[in-house]
């Protein structure tokens, strides 16, 4: 069931990601973001690929998987793709769904001027993906 513009404004502003955003940017994220339900086993991500979306779990969970292996599990809350669009690099990780979804999806070009307007979220951005890159680190050092 797809939300009403002021539904969805509510629903955005609950999330960890964009805590810290006005109202006035809530409504501009939630006019870019293209809500979607998503089946379980449905891929999101494929590791490899160009990417072209960013991805903020609103209800469900997904498996993060990297050479096959499943490295994380993240919930409502989470978002997923930007690596990918903040590095112009291809995918690091595989992403499905494990139960049933509900996504806000943002096109990678619709993300990037985001972050340009809001600084705020760019922090927020760049400490997880700091923090994913530290236990990536963790994960290749173990392997050793």
């Amino acid at each position: 069931m797809l939300l009403r513009a002021d539904a969805r404004v509510e629903l955005i502003r609950r999330l960890p990601l964009f805590e810290l955003c006005s109202k006035r940017d809530l409504r501009r994220i939630a006019s870019l973001a293209d809500e979607r339900g998503v089946e379980p086993g449905t891929e999101l991500i494929r590791e490899g690929e160009p990417g072209t979306e960013f991805y903020v779990v609103v209800e469900g969970e997904v498996d993060v998987r990297r050479r096959g292996r499943r490295i994380a599990r993240l919930g409502a809350g989470s978002f997923v793709g930007e690596i990918a669009l903040l590095s112009r690099s291809p995918r690091t990780a595989t992403v499905i769904a494990a139960t049933p979804l509900r996504v806000l999806a943002i096109s990678g070009r619709d993300f990037v001027d985001l972050l340009d307007t809001l600084p705020e979220l760019w922090l927020k951005v760049a400490r997880t993906l700091a923090d994913r890159v530290d236990a990536d680190e963790a994960m290749d050092a173990a392997r050793a």
